[in-house]
């Protein structure tokens, strides 16, 4: 199984309470698509770097999971759809270990 990280911007008007339940929503999403391991990184309020939807603001959520790949098909039909979600990003994540960078004696010297 591949590792991926999801970004998404959560509209920026929504209650405190609104975006935990979106959070809450992708998670479950993606457990019962059987992914394992569901890290959540809630990144705040942040402006843009331009509109989007009439908002200069968004809140970053960022997810990082292990899984199948057709976990993110379900998980990306779900925030094109949700008026919650104006942007989101899906990548896989191929950064080295921390033990990979250790074991090739790579240095910043």
């Amino acid at each position: 199984m591949a590792s991926y990280e999801t970004m998404y911007i959560v509209r920026p008007d929504l209650a405190e309470e609104q975006v935990d339940q979106t959070i809450v929503k992708y998670q479950q999403l993606l457990k019962d698509q059987g992914v394992q391991a569901v890290d959540t990184q809630h990144r705040g309020k942040r402006r843009l770097a331009y509109e989007i939807s009439n908002f200069r603001e968004g809140i970053y959520v960022q997810m990082n999971y292990t899984g199948p790949g057709s976990a993110i098909a379900k998980l990306e039909r779900e925030m094109r759809i949700s008026e919650d979600v104006i942007r989101y990003l899906t990548l896989i994540n191929d950064s080295p270990t921390s033990e990979t960078e250790e074991s090739t004696g790579a240095s910043e010297e």
